[in-house]
């Protein structure tokens, strides 16, 4: 009876969120990912999760509704990787705010950007700078991925997730 409830739950929430979010195709995703991994030899090619899209909306518009649009990583607990991108308003001189034209391949390009602060001989980041986000990319064994966004209305901010299966960035073990 239990699992029957929890099918149906999932089901449900399946048919309230969009397998993606805002004006973007999961394809450019997949594509920008795929350019990232290629680039450094994993040939296994990532694949879009509707259910990981899902899981990203619910935190992306947990994000808009509880920390205006902030960053926090969701308590993944190594169900999934994350990687987390936010995007302020264009703001006027005459105070008007608009919302930024972000793409899929700019916010995974930005985590890509991490790159050059990876050392993969030492299989760790040049002090003081980020690169987890990068490797989570391009992590040989992660198969899926899946991406959604949240709009803060009043500010115009943006916040956008990607999950990640099986999740990356295990300590000791080298991406690819």
């Amino acid at each position: 009876m239990k699992l029957k409830i929890i099918i149906i739950l999932f089901i449900a929430a399946l048919a309230a969120f969009p397998a993606y979010a805002g004006d973007f195709e999961p394809a450019s995703f997949i594509t920008a990912h795929n350019k990232w991994r290629a680039g450094v030899g994993v040939k296994e090619p990532l694949s879009y999760s509707p259910a990981l899209a899902v899981s990203a909306q619910a935190w992306a518009d947990n994000l808009k509704q509880t920390n205006q649009c902030q960053m926090r990583h969701s308590k993944a607990d190594g169900k999934y990787g994350e990687n987390l991108y936010w995007a302020s308003a264009v703001n006027w001189s005459d105070g008007r705010k608009e919302l930024q034209k972000v793409i899929p391949e700019q916010v995974v390009d930005s985590w890509g950007s991490e790159k050059a602060d990876y050392n993969y001989a030492k299989n760790s980041c040049k002090p003081g700078k980020m690169c987890g986000h990068y490797t989570q990319m391009v992590w040989r064994t992660t198969k899926t991925v899946g991406c959604a966004m949240a709009v803060c209305e009043d500010t115009k901010q943006q916040v956008w997730v990607c999950q990640y299966q099986p999740a990356g960035n295990w300590v000791g073990k080298k991406p690819y």
